[in-house]
């Protein structure tokens, strides 16, 4: 069980046994950066739910937040797949041999898989949204006037972010440098642009035009 609070800004991290052996889970697999981060996109995602007037499963929300970046550890780094899809297939072994619902396997496989995927998100279920809405908050500071002050205070206070911008720039670049064309088409290409030596990123034109067509 986590030893940590589990509220903050009026949110709750849900009491279950399910939420529980995520927080172990993440909390044993990977470091603080992204722990803290995770348990930060549950508290923001939350609360833009709220302010939005979703109605979401609390439940599914928080396996989604806490499971959205584990793509990005050592043991992926040679799949050959999105690192946002590798995060998505461990959120659906764990609830699947939980026996969740299919239903809400797939609203948190379809959350993680979509999270650095803008303009989609929003329009689907308020897992799916939320997911991305608290990713956006800590990361880019999307919405970042939504948030009381008073609120976001407590949350960090709770899960901090020293040099947070750094870091996470710092584990995007080691997790996904080694298979530099998983970013083709997404926003993980001005990662690798700006931290990668060499790095050329795809070009949507050029594939068009090099394609065997001959018109």
């Amino acid at each position: 069980m986590n030893a940590q609070p589990s509220s903050a800004a009026g949110i709750s991290v849900p009491d279950s046994k399910l939420a529980a052996e995520a927080t172990a889970l993440v909390r044993d697999t990977t470091d603080d950066l992204i722990y803290d981060h995770s348990r930060r996109v549950y508290w923001f995602g939350s609360l833009q739910g709220r302010n939005r007037g979703l109605d979401f499963d609390p439940e599914l929300l928080y396996i989604g937040a806490m499971f959205h970046d584990l793509g990005l550890g050592e043991r992926f780094r040679s799949s050959g797949r999105r690192f946002e899809v590798d995060s998505a297939d461990e959120a659906r072994r764990f609830l699947a041999g939980r026996g969740v619902p299919e239903d809400g396997v797939r609203r948190v496989w379809t959350a993680i898989a979509l999270h650095t995927t803008p303009g989609i998100p929003a329009h689907m279920e308020p897992e799916v949204a939320l997911v991305t809405a608290g990713v956006e908050y800590d990361v880019l500071g999307i919405g970042y006037d939504d948030i009381t002050d008073a609120d976001r205070a407590a949350i960090t206070a709770l899960h901090p972010r020293p040099d947070f911008k750094r870091r996470i720039l710092a584990a995007f670049t080691e997790g996904i440098a080694p298979k530099p064309e998983t970013t083709f088409g997404n926003v993980k290409a001005d990662v690798l642009e700006h931290f990668v030596p060499g790095f050329r990123r795809g070009d949507f034109v050029q594939v068009i035009q090099d394609s065997p067509w001959d018109e």
